[in-house]
């Protein structure tokens, strides 16, 4: 909506700490829905040097060993280092469900939604989706075999002045025998370049510091729910502070936050609306939302169109997005949004 003139966008690699512990708890959530639609899940996943301790709530009727799904999605993420795995899980509070149960919110809070229409984008700001490939790329570098060096964990940044690039940041794990230079160059001709074709009066930091040997655990603890900007907006829009991965639709955290996108995204779609920014409120136990807004880039409201248009009551966003599916590990590394294929992505004419 308002965006000051000059501001910078971040993400993350699929091996950055707090990305583990998302795909991790993503990964539970969609086995349990795998065999059980209906399953309840609220999973939290703490790493921290060797140690993996995996906490929360699930009711379900799946049978599934959390610490065997982590293990094996920390290899496929590029880890070879051996975690310690607790895992502990309870079954879900019953003052909780006794709300839940009849189609009520799991929990209180705000979600919001933006979308506008940027260019050729998925209808978000270029810049994000350039920060995204910066990390994606970075990926896409390591598992092609060609950059032996490059490890799992990662950063970007990308400082926009309106439409101009002024710096690019890319942060990428490395082991020790490749010199700074060479990383460098590498980064430039295979990521950078080919994603900026104009880097005239562009400032491009490499590794700040220097080195970036130690990554993922072993340099630092992740969690989930700590990337909720990179997973969203990357700050270009509010954010009710609830994050996404382990919760299971039920959640309004999550579920809404994707109904909202799916408005704004329609609104903008649709043609009425340039830029338009949706927030929902829900108290717990309740089905009817306390409050849906919507505003243009000019500040008026479209809250009649949306809540003719859209049903924001917990178990409407379930079965009109179809979220009871094992669909979430995609969501937990490079943004939620603007992702062709999943339901909240999808145009209707309205």
């Amino acid at each position: 909506m308002i965006r000051p003139r000059i501001y910078t966008v971040e993400s993350v690699t699929s091996g950055h700490p707090d990305k583990v512990c998302d795909q991790i708890s993503d990964a539970i959530l969609d086995e349990c829905l795998r065999q059980d639609p209906k399953s309840r899940v609220a999973v939290e996943t703490l790493g921290s040097h060797g140690l993996l301790v995996i906490g929360g709530e699930v009711t379900t009727n799946a049978q599934f060993d959390a610490a065997i799904i982590a293990e094996k999605l920390y290899k496929d993420i590029g880890y070879s280092d051996k975690l310690k795995i607790i895992a502990h899980l309870v079954k879900q509070s019953p003052d909780i469900a006794q709300g839940v149960d009849v189609g009520g919110a799991g929990d209180q809070g705000i979600m919001y939604g933006y979308a506008e229409r940027d260019g050729e984008s998925e209808f978000l700001p270029e810049s994000i989706f350039l920060v995204h490939r910066l990390t994606r790329g970075l990926e896409e570098m390591r598992r092609s075999g060609r950059f032996p060096w490059l490890g799992p964990d990662g950063k970007a940044q990308v400082t926009m002045e309106e439409d101009k690039v002024l710096t690019i940041l890319v942060s990428c794990q490395h082991k020790e025998e490749i010199n700074q230079p060479e990383i460098k160059a590498a980064l430039m001709e295979d990521l950078i370049k080919p994603l900026v074709s104009d880097l005239g009066g562009v400032e491009i930091l490499v590794n700040p510091t220097g080195k970036f040997v130690l990554g993922g655990f072993a340099a630092d603890a992740g969690l989930t729910g700590r990337k909720i900007m990179v997973d969203t907006y990357c700050g270009l829009a509010p954010h009710g502070g609830g994050c996404f991965s382990g919760k299971d639709p039920t959640k309004v955290d999550r579920s809404a936050a994707y109904m909202a996108r799916f408005a704004a995204k329609n609104v903008v779609a649709n043609g009425l609306a340039k830029e338009c920014l949706v927030s929902v409120a829900y108290a717990i136990g309740r089905a009817e939302p306390l409050m849906v807004e919507a505003v243009d880039e000019n500040g008026k409201s479209l809250a009649e169109v949306i809540k003719k248009k859209f049903d924001f009551r917990p178990l409407a966003i379930i079965e009109r997005l179809n979220l009871r599916r094992p669909i979430y590990l995609p969501t937990a590394a490079y943004g939620h949004f603007g992702k062709p294929g999943f339901p909240w992505e999808e145009i209707i004419s309205i």
